[in-house]
């Protein structure tokens, strides 16, 4: 589709804005680090002085507009709060993908930037979400051999990895004849440097398309249902993990979501991040609720509107949005609604949807 080489297009897109960039860099003094497809300010900012912030102060911001970089955004989030770090997630073209992390110097200030920019209008008819980041420390790692053994993997992971606290191993959901690891973190930081070693691929992990994401709620949740006693080790003492046992989501709920996972599995998309919120409630019981679904790979995010009902069996009405929210992407994927469903029982918050 481009006629230029691929450095001269992707520099022609948003050129405008890349230049007022360069310039307000230029001004400011202000360094920012690209790597590993995202943009970083600080980490600590020039004169910063002690250790680095507690847990609970970062931030994350989602729904921006692709076309908006630091020169607009590092001044807003310093406008509530010093900040420590700021990183924008990167595309190859040179425009954001919709979605950066704030970090400030202490908790008081991440709840300023929450209660002050969340549905803030960086441009007219562009509302941002701001709400508080989960700070992650439990990687999988899919597509190992059936041949691995829960020895073999944490012989492996202390030779390259430093922090690893626990590991799983279970039947992978989404690939035949393979393993699916869950590693656990001592912090957020251990499980990024282990994240980066082991998508390099270097290792001696007998699989083949072996994948490595961040461990995703559903994913979890799903693993736990599966699974009563996974094989399981403590890598410091020996000793085995319980695991709970979670409510389970309705079959045709959980249907959706396995779909939708798989299907971006499938396209080498990464697992989908929901956001749910309610935004008005009536004296009816019905609830209307805004999602949006971030998919790491997708060029987009995709976000709308439901009403969803509470019901007696007690199911989450922030579950039944998600629903919402996946059948909404399977839509726009070309996905046969009516065959994802076709063995599952009806369940109210399906109706209307199909």
């Amino acid at each position: 589709r481009h006629n230029l080489p691929p450095q001269t297009w992707t520099s022609s897109i948003n050129q405008a804005s890349k230049m007022a960039l360069l310039a307000w860099e230029k001004e400011t003094g202000i360094q920012l680090v690209q790597v590993n497809g995202q943009r970083r300010y600080g980490g600590p900012p020039p004169g910063w002085e002690g250790s680095p912030p507690p847990a609970g102060t970062e931030v994350y911001i989602g729904k921006l507009p692709q076309d908006i970089y630091e020169n607009t955004l590092i001044p807003l989030f310093q406008s509530v709060g010093k900040l420590y770090e700021f990183r924008l997630m990167m595309t190859f073209s040179g425009l954001n993908r919709g979605f950066a992390y704030a970090k400030y110097s202490c908790q008081q200030d991440a709840r300023n930037a929450i209660a002050t920019l969340h549905r803030f209008q960086v441009r007219e008819g562009c509302a941002i979400v701001v709400c508080r980041s989960t700070q992650k420390r439990e990687l999988s790692v899919d597509g190992l051999a059936t041949s691995v053994s829960l020895q073999d993997l944490e012989a492996v992971l202390k030779q390259v990895t430093e922090g690893v606290l626990s590991v799983t191993l279970h039947t992978s959901p989404y690939q035949r004849q393979a393993k699916l690891a869950v590693l656990k973190y001592r912090s957020h930081q251990a499980a990024a440097l282990a994240k980066k070693v082991l998508m390099e691929g270097n290792l001696r992990l007998r699989g083949a398309g072996i994948r490595v994401h961040w461990l995703h709620p559903e994913l979890k949740q799903k693993l736990q249902l599966w699974e009563e006693k996974p094989s399981s080790s403590q890598v410091h003492g020996g000793k085995n993990l319980a695991v709970p046992r979670p409510v389970a989501l309705p079959p045709a709920l959980q249907n959706v979501l396995d779909h939708l996972n798989i299907l971006c599995w499938s396209h080498h998309l990464r697992t989908p991040v929901f956001i749910t919120e309610c935004v008005q409630v009536n004296p009816d019981g019905w609830q209307r609720f805004w999602y949006e679904v971030l998919i790491p790979g997708y060029p987009v995010p995709i976000n709308g509107f439901t009403w969803v009902v509470r019901d007696r069996q007690g199911w989450s009405e922030h579950d039944k949005a998600k629903v919402a929210a996946a059948l909404h992407v399977l839509r726009m994927l070309g996905e046969s609604l009516h065959g994802i469903l076709a063995n599952s029982q009806p369940f109210p918050v399906l109706e209307g949807l199909l």
